[in-house]
């Protein structure tokens, strides 16, 4: 699940401009220093890996593949609504054709950029244009740490990474559950999940699509949260949701009703299709990307179908697969060029873009890291709006790890840093530190130097930069351990965000009515 942006003369240019400290400052957690909550925005313009000429190629692949082989809507409602809007849908089957003049008059009306409001107003995102947000990892169906190894999601585990994605003021979103909690039944899991993101966090959070009434619900939630009407709701986008395609060319009855259910209400739809180039996609890069804005148009037209104006985001996540073994690579090179070039696509429609930090390693390792630096370079240079998955993912996605989200929170920090620029003005040119220091001198104790050195440069989370034999004096700590050690230092000075009584007390009711009502129907 564009932004326009470019950067205006001035952003692009080395002017100067305020800057906000890069030294980390206290956070709630007494424990914890780290940047402050701030609305990111990107000055640079994206990398525009293709011509546009190549993207009017992919755009013409991408109609030709809607108009000649059509989707499959797999919900009856969902049809209806198509061919009452255009589209041509074959009679005794699923299939069905978008017109291209069809397709490009409903994503007229997307809006290129929304408020997606949280329960706490200064936690409010901005998404769309050159602005980015940076969310956590999410349906993970275990987790992981040093000291408990790998296990199954549960809802303890849940919990704490809310703690810590509410202990991060770079962490501003949840982008679902971060593992899944799987000894809460399914039948009311959502409810339960839905109130923690509530309680245990002060920020934007998620709703799956998985059936109606789980929409509804997380709606409901949503809006006790904010403590707002049904009516002040539908005017201020305040959940998400993530819809994906099943590639290739399939869209399933509970993505459907979810984008029914959302964009009804006025809520986020991010339509984000998954395609693996050589498995679910063409093995070519320009065919799984051509496949992929095919999938992404045609559900994003469809929100507009529901409801005009409804907000909606594009997705990337093209990746390659291991042509030996077929499992799912990411942070690849293929990967970063998917993701620069959907965000292309992404702009070329006037559509706020999401992307993701990924990565295929087993274990917090050189792996998860070099590919975590590949795929957050692809998204920030790609233009991405929103970012999923920006902290804690291993495993290609099925492990939720403790530490890894310590590290991508100080790599995300690092790249907010970079965000700012470099002022260049009188006082940063620093030509009477120059004069004062001259050939053969240092600045360690100048005016200049003393006046900024708190400051000055980015000071790390993990990062250990103490010469070797004093690190080996200490024992010799490795960038797991010092994660490890913050994760639980966070945890145990975890305190949960102010909540009004009312809200509280109409939440808690409203929980136990649902599970009186036995929540969703399950298969167990």
């Amino acid at each position: 699940m564009s932004q326009e942006s470019a950067v205006s003369a001035e952003t692009a240019s080395v002017k100067a401009r305020p800057r906000r400290s890069k030294r980390p400052e206290t956070s709630t957690s007494s424990q914890l220093q780290q940047l402050p909550w701030q609305i990111l925005k990107n000055p640079y313009k994206p990398i525009e890996i293709i011509y546009e000429e190549q993207i009017e190629q992919i755009h013409h692949a991408s109609m030709r593949i809607l108009e000649e082989v059509g989707m499959d809507i797999l919900d009856e409602d969902a049809r209806a609504l198509m061919k009452q809007c255009g589209a041509k849908v074959t009679e005794g089957s699923h299939r069905v054709h978008f017109d291209r003049h069809l397709i490009m008059h409903y994503l007229a009306s997307v809006p290129e950029s929304f408020t997606l409001h949280a329960r706490n107003p200064a936690h409010h995102l901005q998404i769309g244009k050159n602005f980015t947000s940076f969310g956590t990892v999410a349906s993970a169906p275990n987790a992981s740490s040093m000291d408990g190894g790998r296990r199954a999601g549960n809802h303890a585990d849940y919990q704490n990474f809310l703690r810590l994605m509410q202990s991060f003021n770079i962490l501003q979103f949840t982008g679902g559950y971060p593992v899944e909690p799987v000894d809460i039944h399914a039948s009311v899991r959502h409810l339960d999940c839905l109130a923690d993101c509530v309680t245990l966090t002060d920020k934007v959070f998620h709703a799956y699509s998985l059936g109606r009434q789980r929409n509804r619900d997380g709606i409901e939630i949503a809006r006790i949260a904010r403590g707002i009407s049904h009516e002040h709701l539908e005017q201020e986008p305040s959940l998400f949701t993530i819809i994906n395609s099943s590639s290739p060319l399939r869209l399933d009855q509970p993505m459907l009703q979810g984008i029914m259910e959302m964009s009804a209400r006025n809520q986020v739809v991010m339509l984000t299709p998954f395609t693996l180039a050589g498995a679910m996609a063409p093995v070519t890069l320009a065919g799984a990307i051509a496949q992929q804005n095919a999938e992404a148009l045609a559900g994003i037209a469809f929100t507009q179908m529901v409801r005009r104006g409804a907000p909606a985001v594009y997705g990337g996540f093209t990746s390659n697969v291991d042509m030996k073994s077929g499992a799912p690579a990411f942070g690849t090179p293929e990967y970063v060029l998917a993701a620069q070039i959907s965000g292309q696509l992404a702009r070329h429609y006037q559509i706020p873009f999401r992307s993701s930090n990924v990565c295929a390693s087993n274990t917090v390792d050189a792996q998860a890291a070099y590919e975590s630096t590949m795929a957050l370079w692809g998204a920030i240079m790609g233009g991405a709006n929103f970012l999923m998955h920006g902290a804690g993912w291993l495993e290609g996605g099925l492990c939720a790890s403790f530490e890894k989200l310590i590290i991508d929170a100080d790599l995300l920090q690092m790249m907010a840093v970079y965000l700012q620029g470099v002022t260049v003005d009188e006082a940063t040119l620093a030509l009477e530190a120059v004069k004062d220091v001259g050939p053969g001198g240092h600045y360690f104790g100048t005016a200049h130097t003393m006046a900024r050195y708190k400051e000055a440069f980015y000071a790390p989370l993990v990062s250990d930069w103490r010469n070797f034999e004093t690190w080996q004096e200490a024992g010799s700590p490795t960038t797991y351990e010092h994660a490890h050690q913050l994760y639980k230092q966070i945890l145990q000075h975890y305190e949960p965000p102010p909540l009004d009584a009312a809200i509280r007390e109409e939440l808690d009711a409203f929980v136990a009515r649902r599970k009186s009502e036995g929540g969703v129907a399950t298969d167990f």
